[in-house]
C-alpha cells in the first residue's frame, strides 16, 4: 500500500497556481495585452456619457397626445395676433404662449406677426420660416386659425395689449379679455413669466400642439436643412456653443488667457456694461451665469468621455471667440459656413441660420448645450418628442464650483463625471413639464 502525504501535495498546487496567476495577470506579461489596446473606457474606468443608464425619459404626455379634446366654442370672442420679437426661438416661444392664450380667451388666431431683432439684419415672416398649411391643418381641433381676416376686421390696425413686462399672477381673462371683446381684434406679445399650471386643460393642449406637433420648417428651408444635415459626417454630436461677444459682454464675467483679438471684440460689445470684480465677480460666477469658453467646453466633454475624434457638428451663430480652444482638441468639428456652398450662406439670414441650426439638432446622434437657452429648450423638447434622450445641458454652475475649490485635472474631470453623471440619468432639464411628463424606466 502506498500512502501520499497531503500537505506536500496542497502546498505544491498551491504555489503552481500562484505562479501562474502573476504569469498571466501581470501589466507585463506576453500573455496579457497591452494597456494601449484596451478601450479608454476600460482604461479611465467611466463609460462615455451616453453609455449611463437612464432611469427618468421624458415623453410627451398622454393627455394632450392620446386626450379626447374639448369640443371648440361655436362662436369665437374676436380675433388675435401673437406679435414676436427677437430671434427665431424666442419668438416661436413667444407664439406658442400666445396660442395658449388665445385657446383661453376662445379667440380665433390669426397668423402672427414675426419682429426680428435689429441684429438679425432681416424681415422674415411666419409663412417665410414655418408651413402655414400644415399648421393650420395641425391645429384642427386645438383652436381656430385663420390666413386672412374678414374684410370689416382687416381695414382696421388691432388694438394692442402688450403683457410682455408684466410678471406674477397675471390674469390674461381678467386683464385681456375685456379688450378683445371690446374691440374684437387685439395683438398681444405674451407675459416674461406666465404661470401655465393655472390654463384649464384644453388651453395647455393647444399650446403643446401648436410648439411640438404643429411647426414644421416652410418647404424650401427644410429641403436645404435636410441637405446641410446629409452633408455632415455620421454619427455625430450637435453643440450649441454659445461664446459671442455680445453673448460674453451681457454676462458680465470677466476671462483671462483670452487672445488680444478675443479681448478687442469683447470690450467693443460691452459698452457701459462692464464686468463685474472682486467678491461679486466670484459669486456671479459661481452661481453659474458664466458663459462656458470653448476650452472649457472641450475639457468637460473630455471628462464625459466623449471620443476626441466624435463629429461635431457646431450649431453656433456668428463670431464665435476662442474656438481654437475647441478645435485643437476635438479636431472633426464641421461648420455651415464650410459644409455649404458660398452662395446658399452668404444669401442666409439670422433666422434661417436659426432654423438650419434647430433641424440638424433635432435630427442628430446627440445633442450637448453650452447654455440653456430658448433654442435648447426647443431642441431638448423636439428630441424627445422624436424618442432622442442623449441630450444634454453642460453644467456651468459645477464647472465654476469645482474649480473654485481647486480642483483641476484628474480630480476635476471626476467631479465634473459624476455631475453630469446624475443630470444625464435624471433627464434633468430635457423638456418642458408644461407638455412632457416623467416616465421612470
Amino acid at each position: 500500500m502506498i500512502v501520499v502525504s497531503v500537505k506536500p501535495l496542497f502546498i505544491a498546487i498551491f504555489t503552481l497556481s500562484l505562479f501562474l496567476a502573476i504569469l498571466f495577470l501581470s501589466p507585463s506579461s506576453p500573455f496579457s495585452p497591452p494597456s494601449s489596446s484596451l478601450p479608454s473606457t476600460i482604461q479611465t474606468g467611466k463609460l462615455e456619457i451616453w453609455d449611463v443608464n437612464r432611469l427618468v425619459e421624458w415623453r410627451p404626455c398622454k393627455w394632450w397626445i392620446h386626450g379626447a379634446r374639448t369640443a371648440l366654442p361655436a362662436e369665437s370672442n374676436g380675433y388675435i395676433r401673437v406679435d414676436c420679437y427677437g430671434g427665431l426661438n424666442q419668438m416661436r416661444r413667444d407664439f406658442c404662449d400666445g396660442v395658449g392664450i388665445a385657446r383661453l380667451l376662445n379667440a380665433t388666431l390669426v397668423l402672427p406677426k414675426f419682429e426680428a431683432a435689429a441684429y438679425w439684419n432681416e424681415s422674415s415672416g411666419f409663412a417665410d420660416v414655418f408651413d402655414v398649411d400644415y399648421f393650420i391643418q395641425q391645429m384642427d381641433g386645438f383652436i381656430k386659425v385663420v390666413k386672412e381676416l374678414p374684410t370689416e376686421v382687416a381695414l382696421k390696425e388691432p388694438f394692442r395689449v402688450d403683457c410682455s413686462k408684466r410678471k406674477g399672477q397675471f390674469d390674461y381673462i381678467e386683464s385681456v379679455l375685456p379688450s378683445l371683446l371690446k374691440y374684437q381684434y387685439i395683438s398681444i406679445t405674451p407675459a416674461m413669466s406666465q404661470r401655465r399650471d393655472r390654463y384649464p386643460q384644453y388651453a395647455k393642449a393647444a399650446l403643446c400642439q401648436a410648439c411640438y406637433g404643429s411647426l414644421r420648417l416652410a418647404r424650401t428651408l427644410e429641403q436645404k436643412a435636410a441637405q446641410l444635415l446629409e452633408a455632415i459626417p455620421k454619427p455625430f454630436l450637435s453643440l450649441h456653443l454659445r461664446f459671442e461677444p455680445d453673448m460674453v459682454a451681457y454676462s458680465q464675467c470677466d476671462y483671462s488667457g483670452l487672445s488680444p483679438a478675443s479681448i478687442e471684440v469683447i470690450e467693443a460689445a460691452r459698452g457701459d456694461r462692464k464686468p463685474w470684480t472682486g467678491e461679486l465677480a466670484h459669486v456671479w460666477r459661481k452661481r453659474g451665469k458664466c458663459p462656458l469658453t470653448p476650452n472649457e467646453t472641450a475639457f468637460i466633454l473630455q471628462a464625459l468621455s466623449i471620443p476626441r475624434n466624435t463629429n461635431i457638428y457646431l450649431a453656433a451663430g456668428d463670431g464665435l471667440v476662442e474656438i481654437e480652444g475647441l478645435k485643437s482638441t476635438y479636431t472633426n468639428v464641421v461648420t455651415k459656413s464650410a459644409l455649404l456652398s458660398g452662395e446658399d450662406f452668404l444669401n442666409m439670414h439670422g433666422s434661417t441660420k436659426a432654423a438650419w441650426d434647430y433641424y440638424v439638432s433635432i435630427n442628430s446622434d446627440s445633442y450637448v448645450a453650452t447654455f440653456f437657452g430658448n433654442m435648447d429648450k426647443m431642441v431638448a423638447a423636439m428630441r424627445a418628442c422624436k424618442g432622442l434622450h442623449n441630450t444634454l445641458f453642460l453644467n456651468r454652475r459645477a464647472y465654476a464650483e469645482l474649480t473654485s475649490e481647486g480642483l483641476d485635472g484628474k480630480e476635476l474631470m471626476q467631479g465634473l463625471w459624476m455631475a453630469h453623471k446624475e443630470e444625464f440619468s435624471m433627464g434633468r432639464g430635457y423638456a418642458l413639464p408644461d407638455c412632457f411628463c416623467d416616465f421612470k424606466l
